[in-house]
C-alpha cells in the first residue's frame, strides 16, 4: 500500500509540474502568422510581452521591418532587412541614448548618436 501511495504522489506531481510547464512554454514558443507571402513571427518574454516581432519570406530570411521591445513593452529597436540583409536605417534605444544606423549590404555605413536632451522622433 505504501508503495503504490508512493507512486501515486510522484505521478500527481509529474501531471502538476508537467500543466505548469506547457502554459510557461506556450507564453514563451514563438507565434506564427502568414500574412501575404511573408510568416510574421512574434516571441514573447516569460511575462508575455512581446519580445520581438518581424517577416521572414519563402526562403525563411529575415525581411521587413523588425522591432525589439524591452520587458516594460518599450521599444528598443527598429531594424530592416532585405532577403537576410540588414538594410536602410535601424533605431536602438540605449538608456537616454538613441543610435540612429545606416546599413548598407549588411554593413554600417553611417552612425548618428543623440542624447538626452536632443530632440529626435524616430518612429520608422
Amino acid at each position: 500500500m505504501k508503495k503504490l501511495l508512493t507512486i501515486g504522489f510522484a505521478m500527481f506531481v509529474f501531471v502538476l509540474n508537467a500543466q505548469s510547464m506547457s502554459n510557461a512554454d506556450q507564453i514563451q514558443n514563438p507565434s506564427y502568422e502568414k500574412v501575404g507571402d511573408l510568416v510574421k513571427v512574434t516571441t514573447f518574454y516569460e511575462t508575455g510581452e512581446i519580445k520581438e516581432q518581424g517577416f521572414y519570406d519563402a526562403d525563411k530570411k529575415l525581411t521587413g521591418k523588425w522591432l525589439q521591445f524591452d520587458k516594460q513593452g518599450k521599444k528598443t529597436t527598429v531594424a530592416h532587412y532585405y532577403k537576410g540583409a540588414k538594410v536602410g536605417k535601424w533605431f536602438v534605444w540605449k538608456g537616454d541614448k538613441l543610435l540612429e544606423l545606416d546599413y548598407e549590404a549588411s554593413r554600417i555605413a553611417s552612425v548618428n548618436e543623440w542624447k538626452g536632451g536632443d530632440t529626435v522622433i524616430a518612429d520608422n
